[in-house]
């Protein structure tokens, strides 16, 4: 079954009740209408690609429902390189009631992106991830007040000590707006540090972590096992968590850092199941 099938008719809607509440009926109307779950039974099964096992052959595990094989929406098979990555997705599957609802398998969706999108031009993804060292969110920190000045320096100045010790890579932080101009030689020790994973999968999932902490460097502490990734997580959110301490939280803003925080616990688990030795 193919995901471009099962999501194609994610837009289409019904007519609205006219005898419903106006302002209900138009929320109704803009709700996606969400496809059907169709099979009933989830398993997963391993293939042997380039060979024959016995001869060091590629082992390659697939998700099946009701028997037959997920495709992505680009119809390549949705296959993974260990059993335990394909029980994270076939859990999301599993995990699908009356509705498929894509919005609630971010897994599904990060290994769909690495097959379809990042193995055909993986280096466009490492050079965006780049981008970020240039401009890292752990470089520029706070003028005021002096509270939160000491709490970044307490949070951020570790990580860039061990971006240094690691790496050879030493970065300025400033609490100007302003740009300012990274080394040379330290991007490209972080491009170095970024070319170690090769698979599309890993390095779909380092994008998922730089993109949503707004870090490079944060993402190669997760890769890296230097933090785990709630640690990561909390970091990249120091500001924002002293604002909310400060003026209070806002209902949506909390919704869409929770549903941020689900993307990257995916990118996690899918990374490490994927990079931690059998």
């Amino acid at each position: 079954m193919m995901m471009r099938d099962i999501l194609s008719n994610i837009e289409n809607g019904n007519g609205v009740d006219p005898q419903k509440d106006p302002q209900r009926a138009a929320q109704e109307a803009m709700r996606p209408k969400l496809p059907k779950r169709f099979y009933k039974q989830v398993s997963i099964s391993d293939e042997v690609i380039d060979g024959d096992e016995s001869q060091d052959g590629t082992v390659d595990f697939s998700i099946h429902l009701d028997g037959r094989e997920v495709k992505t929406p680009a119809r390549n098979p949705l296959r993974l390189p260990n059993e335990q990555s394909a029980k994270i997705v076939a859990a999301e599957w599993e995990a699908q009631e009356d509705s498929i609802d894509a919005s609630t398998m971010p897994a599904t969706r990060l290994v769909n992106t690495a097959i379809d999108g990042i193995a055909t031009d993986p280096q466009a993804v490492l050079k965006d991830m780049l981008k970020f060292a240039g401009s890292d969110l752990i470089c520029y920190r706070a003028s005021t007040p002096p509270d939160l000045i000491e709490l970044q320096n307490k949070e951020w100045n570790p990580i860039l000590d061990w971006i240094s010790e690691e790496f050879g890579a030493r970065f300025e932080s400033t609490q100007s707006l302003i740009q300012i101009e990274q080394p040379k030689e330290a991007i490209t020790a972080i491009s170095v540090a970024l070319r170690k994973w090769q698979d599309p999968i890993s390095i779909g999932s380092l994008h998922t972590f730089t993109t949503l902490t707004g870090s490079v460097f944060l993402a190669l502490t997760i890769a890296h096992a230097q933090y785990t990734a709630e640690q990561a997580w909390k970091i990249a959110h120091v500001d924002e968590d002293w604002n909310i301490c400060t003026w209070g939280e806002d209902y949506e803003a909390k919704k869409r850092r929770d549903n941020r925080w689900k993307e990257l616990e995916a990118a996690y688990l899918v990374f490490q199941a994927i990079n931690t030795p059998a």
